[in-house]
């Protein structure tokens, strides 16, 4: 097995096509070697990483925010399971934040969807007269409140 990738092994390996794998680099998120004729040549360990962002990436993780974690992993050497490890716990009450609200959004979403008719007797959507505009953008009854913020309004 060849201690290094071409662009196209990798590709076929991770599943992400070469413009991505590209992008990804220039963004640097993983890194390429060149060889004499500038062809690009990925370590193995580069697979996990392009793994690390796919994942990432397919629960709403921002581009900026995969670069940080990965710049907490050590330069000139293959992360260790430990170094693994540690990204992960950093990131643990995030991605249970984001488990969470997808549970409630999940769970508030089926009886408007149900119905069909976005009750506004019953839906956490509900925003009379954009009360919750001070709060700032966004679905301000789903998104955690600040300990500061005024009391939800309520339909009804």
């Amino acid at each position: 097995m060849p201690d290094s990738l071409t662009i196209g092994e990798l590709s076929v390996r991770s599943g992400v096509a070469p413009s991505a794998l590209r992008y990804y680099e220039r963004l640097g998120l993983i890194r390429a070697d060149r060889t004499g004729g500038n062809q690009r040549r990925y370590a193995r360990a580069e697979l996990r990483r392009v793994a690390f962002i796919r994942i990432s990436q397919q629960v709403g993780v921002s581009l900026d925010e995969i670069r940080a974690a990965l710049d907490s992993l050590p330069e000139g050497r293959t992360p260790s399971p430990q170094d693994w490890a540690q990204l992960s716990a950093s990131w643990r009450s995030r991605l249970d934040e984001k488990i969470r609200l997808l549970a409630e959004l999940r769970d508030n979403l089926d009886g408007c969807i149900g119905c069909g008719c976005l009750s506004l007797q019953r839906c956490v959507l509900y925003n009379p007269g954009d009360a919750l505009a001070g709060e700032g953008p966004g679905a301000r009854l789903m998104l955690p409140r600040s300990a500061d913020a005024p009391p939800a309004v309520t339909p009804g």
